[in-house]
């Protein structure tokens, strides 16, 4: 496969330049677009989910469809890389690796252009709103993307502390279901003299803590394995004259399955609803960003393990998912998918560091893996 690489690399770095927040990647969507219709004009659909595109390669009517897709959306994180591409935009920075993904799934027109499949079609999927749950959700119920017929959704993650190309594959699925909430409490204020005579919400607050670290399983080969990570808690303000009416709790929580977390929720209201009572608070809990478990369809995991091995890449067969959060799940309640992880590097710096940075070596792996995936669907 003859691929440009310097200049894929060069493209790579003008999109870790100027990263765009989640719901505002208008203008990498616009970056990408160029550098798609420069090199190989094709049907393009904008604006899809959002910020989101499609650039759409159809060979016939019939025949199978794929979607390759990768994630538009940068991070609030400052970066600290001291390198001549670092982020020109205040607090936003690709510490994800999406502006690698990017470049991966854009260089799959260079491989495409010279391909000539008797039937079949491939969709490159730029997806917006990942790191907030949200883009996969609105895509996957667009119009334009229904009217796909689509067979298959493929995408990857690139891995930190994992060797540099190896392809990591779950049989259980890619990554854990994340939902956020927070609790909301109002009592009475009173003067911080006399407590008695208001309704101070900071003993509920502290029981409810204790009594939702008891619901987690912390065994992560466990089916019913669930975290409950408090992220955030207020409670009134340094104003010491008063004893404080309101306060409240943000969490994230994470299972492996959907049915795991449904219980957990249930849970989570009666237990908010008994303690509430007990202290005579007023409690309201808020459901926030939702990202469905990743699951892997069997004959998609196949496909990737022969394109692997095909390119004589290292498989590691992982037990269980990433904990992470992925809004791809959305795509699998309706689609036959599957996610894998590209190992990128032992020494590279985890996720969302303010130091991690895409290793360019691995974009040629995932065009290979990708390609060799979608000929192995269109030809079959």
């Amino acid at each position: 496969m003859n691929l440009p690489i310097q200049e894929l690399i060069d493209f790579r770095k003008e999109l870790h330049r100027y990263p765009e927040l989640s719901n505002d990647e208008y203008g990498t969507a616009d970056r990408v677009k160029k550098f798609i219709t420069q090199h190989h004009p094709t049907g393009i659909i904008d604006t899809i989910g959002g910020a989101g595109l499609a650039a759409v390669y159809k060979f016939s009517d019939t025949g199978k469809t794929i979607v390759i897709r990768c994630e538009l959306d940068a991070l609030p994180i400052h970066e600290v890389n001291q390198v001549d591409y670092s982020s020109l935009n205040d607090n936003v920075s690709h510490k994800c690796g999406h502006d690698g993904h990017m470049a991966i799934v854009a260089g799959l027109i260079f491989w495409i252009k010279n391909q000539s499949f008797s039937s079949g079609t491939i969709v490159l999927l730029f997806q917006p709103a990942e790191e907030i749950g949200q883009g996969a959700y609105r895509v996957l119920n667009a119009p334009e993307f229904r009217d796909m017929n689509v067979d298959y959704i493929f995408a990857l993650h690139n891995i930190p502390k994992n060797p540099m190309h190896s392809v990591i594959v779950m049989d259980k699925g890619f990554s854990a279901e994340v939902i956020s909430f927070v609790i909301r409490m109002h009592g009475k204020e009173s003067h911080a003299a006399e407590p008695e005579h208001g309704i101070n919400p900071a003993e509920c607050i502290a029981e409810v803590i204790l009594a939702l670290s008891k619901l987690a399983v912390v065994d992560t080969h466990s089916d019913d394995y669930a975290i409950l990570t408090p992220v955030h808690i207020n409670l009134g303000q340094a104003s010491y004259g008063v004893s404080p009416a309101d306060g409240e709790m943000h969490y994230t929580i994470r299972a492996w399955t959907d049915v795991t977390m449904t219980r957990l929720k249930t849970d989570i209201v009666d237990l908010i609803t008994e303690y509430s009572s007990k202290y005579h608070i007023e409690s309201t809990v808020e459901w926030l960003e939702h990202f469905p478990a990743s699951q892997n369809n069997a004959v998609c995991n196949d496909y990737i393990r022969r394109a692997a091995a095909k390119n004589n890449y290292k498989i590691i067969e992982r037990e269980i998912p990433f904990k992470f959060g992925e809004d791809f799940g959305w795509f699998s309640h309706d689609y036959r998918t599957a996610m894998f992880g590209l190992g990128s590097g032992d020494t590279t710096p985890a996720l969302h560091n303010p130091d991690y940075d895409f290793p360019d070596e691995i974009i040629e792996t995932g065009i290979h893996i990708f390609a060799d995936i979608i000929a192995d669907v269109l030809n079959s």
